[in-house]
């Protein structure tokens, strides 16, 4: 197992900005939500231990959120010296094709389709903000919409 802060790192090095879209850290939540579910439904165990939470702008990995604050809604930079063929075949496989089917979306795109998913939708609240999603609830929704091939 990875961590959620290892997952964003490489997720990073995939990023092509030249499609006119940056990585942004609202856009990386979003990534590493999906990227979570997929490795639950292909798998049966989460790609990281690292919670993921409802918070006002969708699913959030609070720790990998506070590491990369301070950019705003800004371009994060390539992580240095972060060596990508360290992290185990079967998770870059995940991180590879959840960023070849939602990097090519827009970040607000994003946060629109996780406020529409019944993860999100189940543990966010009015008033009850920043609420663990349950990895059981993840693997429940993404067991549905992942097709194993």
């Amino acid at each position: 197992m990875i961590t959620a802060r290892e997952a964003a790192k490489y997720l990073l090095t995939l990023d092509n900005s030249g499609d006119g879209d940056f990585m942004s850290n609202l856009k990386l939540q979003k990534l590493l939500y999906y990227a979570q579910g997929v490795h639950l439904a292909l798998h049966g165990t989460p790609l990281f231990p690292d919670p993921i939470e409802a918070w006002d702008h969708g699913p959030v990995c609070p720790e990998v959120y506070r590491a990369y604050k301070q950019f705003g809604g800004n371009a994060l930079p390539p992580p240095p010296g972060f060596k990508p063929m360290s992290l185990p075949q079967r998770a870059r496989n995940v991180l590879n094709e959840v960023h070849r089917v939602f990097g090519q979306f827009a970040a607000w795109r994003l946060r629109e389709m996780t406020h529409s998913e019944p993860p999100w939708k189940a543990t966010f609240r009015e008033g009850k903000r920043n609420v663990r999603i349950p990895t059981s609830v993840l693997k429940s929704y993404f067991d549905t919409v992942v097709t194993r091939g």
